[in-house]
């Protein structure tokens, strides 16, 4: 019996090292959806160059791609994405991050107005499904420059 229990042990701590080895591995990301055909986003307002005050309304607008709030996956459908002063576009294999930078707007908004500090500043629309991903090519707007004035 004794001889039973440490085989047991023995066998049960070979084993551990493998599992902690698959549970570090990270998980697989969603699959992209596909951007369906001549979809595209962009920003009704501000325009580019505007010179705007520090409450700033912006408006979005879609063709060929209906916004729907990020609980409805139905294929075809997201919501918007506002990139802020960001740089370049979030990775694609990754979801979209939601930080001060990156707002997202999963009850199917198409406006907002956001405050921004005084100083020059960039605006882009990313749009990603209900799980925050980017299609497949990504749907993002021109990305515009804004001037806030104190």
């Amino acid at each position: 019996m004794r001889l039973l229990a440490v085989a047991l042990l023995a066998t049960t701590f070979a084993a551990m090292p493998a599992f902690a080895q698959d549970a570090a591995k990270p998980a697989a990301a969603p699959a992209r959806q596909k951007a369906p055909p001549n979809a595209h986003v962009t920003i009704l307002s501000p325009s580019n160059g505007a010179k705007v005050g520090t409450e700033v309304l912006v408006k979005f607008n879609t063709k060929n791609i209906e916004v729907a709030p990020a609980t409805d996956a139905t294929p075809g459908t997201g919501h918007h994405h506002l990139l802020i002063d960001v740089k370049e576009l979030p990775p694609g294999n990754a979801p979209i991050p939601n930080d001060a930078t990156h707002k997202h707007y999963g009850k199917g908004q198409t406006e907002d107005t956001i405050h921004l500090e005084p100083g020059d500043h960039t605006l882009q629309l990313d749009f990603a499904d209900a799980a925050h991903m980017q299609f497949d090519p990504p749907i993002v707007s021109k990305r515009i420059k804004i001037h806030v004035k104190k």
